[in-house]
């Protein structure tokens, strides 16, 4: 069995799963059942000022079946006192002292505040600190959260203030809305960050009650903008941490956030760059024990893999991904349509013939006189999708077709021309 030990920045955890900070995280009871059943580390919703928040505070995303593939909530941080956190924080990490415990952290912009906040946090025997810089709702618009996350000087100047007084590691937290999180990735480090974790919440409005007129989730008849997660916000999420891990001007662990919801999506997360994941909607979802799934699911992949320890996984595949400008403009893929699997749906005809590149024909089996459906190969430019919408797996398969010519990049098209254009 696979050695499951991380540590980012410093921080040590006998397994790489963590709860993010959250609802889940809000009491000690919370975290000590979710110790209890497994995870590597928590951290501690939001501690601030002020405590307030409201009713309803939750919207969420359907697909058909499927429920909370998003989830948007315009909750603050923790309502409940700061001593009284303190407190359970303190009994927690007495209980399970092999746990990581972070406490999540959000205050005025103020030199001494951010002073005085560390050191009642670490006087709790908390592990490190997760700055919160990414929340986009509710304490943004005082100047908070996110107000701070998208100005890369305020990041580093309030990283320095904790930084000055704070004795163990500090993970400052990113905002997703931005241009560019590789600006405030940056400025972490320049303002003394350990580490750094992404992504927090992306700024959305769930809907609206087409009955009503009311968007959602309202309070009393009027609704705010939200922050949104769970499996949709997956790929945004995992893209900043590649860019992040690829980019040599930060040279931070990262924790990966962000629509984590199996193991499948740790090791995804861990490969582009990662040292650890949190997860926050999967466990609103399923509960907490849905990390006995990911530890078995992921010692069972790196045993399979012949991999002795999960921290090898990290950022293994961050040196394939590049720009556009570097992809191979004479690699070709065209769609086969396995017809012994196909049951003539007919889904992947209508896309191509409406979305795509027309390359499907309905055509006569010569040997059964039925049907099918069949690719001009020649025609067919590899988009993927009559495979994506597809509803039988392997009923359509993605080939490599030999086009004789050599590897060639837009980089080096633009050399042979002399031109861009």
């Amino acid at each position: 069995m696979a050695d499951l030990r991380i540590e980012l920045g410093g921080i040590k955890s006998p397994n790489p799963f963590w709860l993010a900070s959250a609802p889940p995280t809000n009491t000690g009871y919370q975290v000590l059942r979710a110790f209890e059943a497994g995870w590597g580390g928590a951290v501690w919703k939001t501690l601030g000022d002020p405590i307030v928040n409201v009713s309803s505070r939750y919207g969420g995303y359907r697909v058909g079946n499927q429920r909370l593939l998003g989830l948007n909530n315009i909750e603050l941080i923790t309502d409940r006192p700061l001593e009284v956190n303190l407190k359970e924080m303190e009994d927690v990490k007495k209980r399970f002292p092999d746990r990581a415990l972070i406490a999540s952290l959000m205050v005025d912009p103020v030199r001494e505040v951010w002073h005085e906040i560390v050191k009642k946090v670490e006087a709790a025997g908390v592990d490190g600190l997760e700055i919160n810089f990414g929340c986009p709702h509710g304490m943004a618009e005082r100047g908070m959260g996110a107000a701070v996350g998208q100005h890369p000087e305020l990041v580093r100047q309030q990283t320095e203030w904790i930084k000055e007084v704070a004795t163990t590691p500090v993970i400052v937290k990113l905002t997703p809305n931005i241009t560019d999180i590789r600006f405030t990735a940056r400025a972490a480090r320049e303002g003394g960050a350990d580490a750094i974790s992404m992504i927090n919440t992306i700024n959305s409005l769930m809907g609206v009650d087409i009955d009503t007129w009311i968007p959602e989730p309202h309070v009393d008849g009027k609704a705010a903008h939200g922050g949104y997660c769970g499996p949709a916000v997956k790929p945004i999420a995992l893209n900043m941490v590649a860019e992040c891990a690829a980019d040599g001007q930060i040279g931070l662990p990262i924790s990966g956030i962000g629509g984590i919801s199996t193991w499948r999506d740790a090791v995804e997360f861990l490969l582009m760059g990662a040292s650890n994941v949190q997860v926050c909607t999967a466990v609103m979802h399923h509960g907490f024990r849905i990390v006995e799934d990911m530890i078995d699911g992921l010692n069972l992949y790196l045993d399979q893999k012949g991999i002795a320890s999960v921290t090898e996984l990290t950022g293994k595949s961050v040196d394939k991904l590049s720009d556009w400008g570097s992809l191979n403009l004479n690699y070709k893929v065209a769609a086969r349509i396995n017809t012994e699997t196909c049951i003539n749906c007919n889904k992947c005809y209508i896309s191509c013939e409406d979305a795509s590149h027309q390359c499907i024909d309905r055509v006569e089996d010569p040997a059964t006189g039925k049907q099918i459906l069949q690719v001009r190969e020649d025609d067919c430019v590899g988009c993927n999708l009559c495979s994506l919408v597809c509803p039988v797996d392997g009923a359509i398969e993605m080939i490599q077709i030999d086009t004789g010519k050599p590897h060639q990049t837009w980089g080096d098209l633009v050399l042979e021309r002399g031109t861009a254009r």
